[in-house]
């Protein structure tokens, strides 16, 4: 389980935010309530999007000395869709992994549900490109 959860990217682990001024101009910030990873409890938290990183908080005052809860690497992604249906509780969304990890969260109404969905989407475009494009061999630049 922690192997599935790291390869996730949450957690706080220092080194997964490092260099990233999350306090600063984010591109998404609000409360969302998600489901704990390993005690399956529901706890309000605050999230911040940037740079292709989801960061949570217990607290709405974000500053440079805030250390986060948890860090999920957007860029390691595979899905974020609704889960209303799954978890049979409104405003429900979740985000998975191509090695089957899910996480479960739930907005505050149907507008930002949609608002995140649509953020956390673009992010996961965005930064698995990056790390596509620098794979990906020219055959037409052969000799």
């Amino acid at each position: 389980m922690d192997a599935i959860l790291r390869a996730l990217g949450s957690g706080a682990d220092p080194e997964d935010y490092a260099g990233l001024e999350f306090w600063s101009d984010p591109e998404r910030v609000g409360w969302l309530t998600k489901q704990g990873e390993y005690i399956k409890t529901w706890r309000r938290r605050w999230f911040v999007l940037k740079q292709g990183k989801l960061l949570w908080f217990k607290e709405s005052t974000v500053s440079r000395t805030s250390i986060p809860r948890g860090v999920i690497q957007v860029g390691r992604c595979l899905t974020v869709k609704g889960a209303e249906d799954t978890l049979n509780k409104p405003f429900s969304f979740e985000i998975s992994t191509s090695d089957g990890c899910t996480m479960y969260f739930i907005a505050d109404s149907d507008k930002e549900k949609e608002e995140w969905i649509n953020s956390i989407g673009r992010c996961i475009v965005q930064h698995s490109r990056s790390v596509t494009d620098s794979e990906v061999v020219d055959y037409d630049s052969r000799p």
